[in-house]
């Protein structure tokens, strides 16, 4: 791990909720509201509960097991698990798991993807275990 991750996991770990609370709530201001949150990038999992405006009831959502990797010259994300409280958002959730995704990563950007890929390196890479071609 270089101490560029290192420095960036410390970070996100030493946040305070309120900060991350506050900066979201203002960019989301105009149609929902963050209640609650956590990120744990050692172990993959983030939960996040939001309120849409005019709702009454909170979206709950945990994601857990996601990674960015390098392949082939591409850069993919995968998310293995995802659930949440509301039964559409599960339907959307079991179309994305356990599938390979592309992101177009532009020449320019590139160092800082490769920064990601590091900072959510599996700890199947870290292991030397071979994950599975795009399904």
């Amino acid at each position: 791990m270089s101490y560029k991750t290192f420095l960036i996991k410390k970070a996100v770990k030493w946040t305070p909720k309120t900060m991350v609370l506050w900066v979201a709530n203002i960019v989301l201001k105009d149609f929902a509201e963050m209640t609650d949150f956590s990120c744990d990038l050692d172990t993959h999992k983030v939960y996040v509960q939001t309120k849409l405006l005019g709702e009454s009831e909170t979206i709950d959502v945990w994601l857990e097991d996601f990674t960015i990797t390098h392949n082939e010259g591409s850069y993919q994300f995968i998310l293995n698990y995802a659930k949440s409280n509301k039964p559409w958002l599960e339907s959307l959730f079991a179309r994305v798991t356990g599938k390979f995704w592309e992101l177009p990563i532009p020449p320019q950007y590139d160092h800082y993807a490769q920064l990601l890929v590091e900072l959510l390196a599996s700890k199947a890479l870290e292991n030397n275990l071979v994950l599975p071609s795009k399904l």
